[in-house]
This record gives C-alpha cells, sequence and structure tokens, in this order.
C-alpha cells in the first residue's frame, strides 16, 4: 500500500523520465499481440462495420474534447 502519495508520484515521473522509448521494441510487442489475437480469433472480425455507429460516436467525443 502506498502511504506518501506525493513522494510516490515523484517516483514515478523520475522513472518513466529514465525509460527510453524503443520504437523497434514497441512495434515487435505490437506484433506480438496482433498475433496472438489471429490465435485466439480475436482478429479480424467477423463483420467489421459491426458496431461502426459506437465507434464513430466516440470519435466524435474525442475529438470535440481534443478542440477545447
Amino acid at each position: 500500500m502506498i502511504k506518501d502519495k506525493k513522494a510516490f508520484e515523484e517516483w514515478e515521473k523520475e522513472w518513466e523520465k529514465s525509460q527510453r522509448v524503443s520504437l523497434k521494441k514497441n512495434l515487435a510487442l505490437v506484433d506480438e499481440m496482433a498475433e496472438l489475437a489471429r490465435k485466439l480469433k480475436a482478429l479480424p472480425p467477423k463483420n467489421p462495420l459491426e458496431d461502426i455507429e459506437v465507434d464513430i460516436k466516440i470519435a466524435k467525443i474525442i475529438n470535440a474534447l481534443k478542440s477545447d
């Protein structure tokens, strides 16, 4: 349990700054996750347009929030 939230947040910010971002490593992770999704038959969707209305509503909300 975290007792000193402020100290933890400070440590977390410093830790994040110290981590190097590797595009190659991140792309490899995405490829592995996509392969796992295909093996689990989660990708590709049976009907790609299923629930497209919900996706459009979410995109409109996010875009409206970004413009504020």
